[in-house]
């Protein structure tokens, strides 16, 4: 009780009150700061980006009118590591695919990150993944490849893929 008669009875104001107020914001921000430079240095959780990619660097399909011809795609990252379980959908670029066929979609495999594509010229004949179509008038067209990465893992396919290009 008379601690809160002291309280009553004081005719200071609140002269006390700005140095109070000033040490407890210079103690909060320095604390603050302390806090977010430990989770600066804990590792963070980025996304990391995969792409395709090919034995010879050659997203080359040429000639199909002779036949089929076969491409192995690799999924991996930016910096080369392998992404095992992952499904590569090749769809139209500049290049139809025949026969109403919106997509051609192939998985990776839980041990392996190539795919085996089998390309084929809509008039060859043979059976392949992905029957491409050229108008009459044109000599080369491209095909737009993406990647849908293991939906269990912090991989993203945000960037343009390389493209194959399919030459008559």
């Amino acid at each position: 009780m008379r601690s809160l008669k002291k309280l009553w009875t004081d005719n200071r104001g609140i002269e006390g009150l700005p140095i109070r107020l000033v040490i407890a914001l210079v103690v909060g921000v320095a604390s603050l700061a302390i806090m977010t430079s430990i989770l600066g240095g804990l590792p963070q959780f980025d996304n990391t980006e995969v792409t395709v990619q090919v034995e010879d660097d050659q997203m080359t399909v040429e000639d199909l009118t002779s036949g089929s011809e076969t491409l192995t795609l690799e999924v991996v990252t930016d910096e080369g590591e392998e992404v095992n379980g992952a499904q590569v959908v090749i769809t139209e670029g500049t290049a139809s695919l025949y026969d109403d066929q919106s997509a051609h979609t192939e998985g990776t495999g839980d041990d392996d990150n190539t795919v085996d594509v089998d390309f084929q010229d809509e008039e060859s004949g043979d059976s392949a993944d992905v029957v491409t179509d050229l108008r009459e008038d044109q000599d080369t067209a491209t095909l737009k490849v993406e990647v849908q990465p293991p939906t269990d893992s912090n991989y993203v396919d945000e960037q343009e893929n390389p493209e194959i290009l399919v030459t008559a």
